[in-house]
């Protein structure tokens, strides 16, 4: 059963007092500008929240956000798993903010740290020049470049991210333990 709807951005603007908001990007790109009252669970610990998020879905709306739509899909998905419905933002963010609606940030200061995909970019470019430049070398050092340019055909193939799946995996990129459990607290108040 397939329990994931989406929802344009002029569809949550219209709805978004009706909506619980759940931000699925890494805390930084959170930090950098989020949909006005989104509560941030990263992707990789959508799991364990399924009891707050089936418990919010109970009560009402649940719309899964991302910076382009691909991940809260895959948070739709999971959640489809375990029977809880939920919606996701065509376009993310960024259709969000081409529209002219304008993202909340914290106040005070907070730490910077670019987009999943600007991190992509940059690590993804950085091997395939450090592969060229050592294939002076040795050529074997040219198999480093082939591999990232593999990956990222894969990626685009599949529309899937290895590569965010391991940058999302450092430290400034993760959450730590006490936002998680401050995040399920106000969801379990709402």
């Amino acid at each position: 059963m397939n329990t994931t709807t989406t929802l344009t951005p002029g569809q949550v603007r219209s709805r978004l007092h009706d909506l619980t908001v759940i931000d699925v990007r890494t805390p930084g790109e959170y930090a950098s500008g989020h949909v006005p009252g989104a509560f941030n669970i990263p992707l990789d610990l959508i799991g364990h929240a399924v009891t707050e998020l089936g418990e919010v879905a109970d009560r009402g709306g649940l719309l899964m956000v991302c910076a382009s739509g691909a991940r809260s899909d895959s948070a739709c998905a999971l959640l489809a798993e375990h029977g809880i419905p939920a919606s996701t933002l065509v376009g993310g963010t960024s259709a969000w903010v081409n529209e002219g609606h304008e993202l909340h940030r914290p106040d005070g200061p907070t730490r910077s740290t670019w987009a999943m995909e600007r991190q992509v970019r940059l690590t993804a470019g950085s091997l395939v020049l450090a592969g060229l430049g050592l294939g002076l070398l040795h050529p074997a050092w040219h198999l480093l470049s082939a591999g990232v340019a593999g990956g990222l055909v894969f990626s685009a193939l599949t529309d899937t991210c290895g590569m965010a799946a391991l940058l999302a995996r450092l430290p400034h990129n993760r959450p730590r333990q006490a936002d998680l459990d401050r995040t399920l607290a106000a969801l379990r108040r709402d």
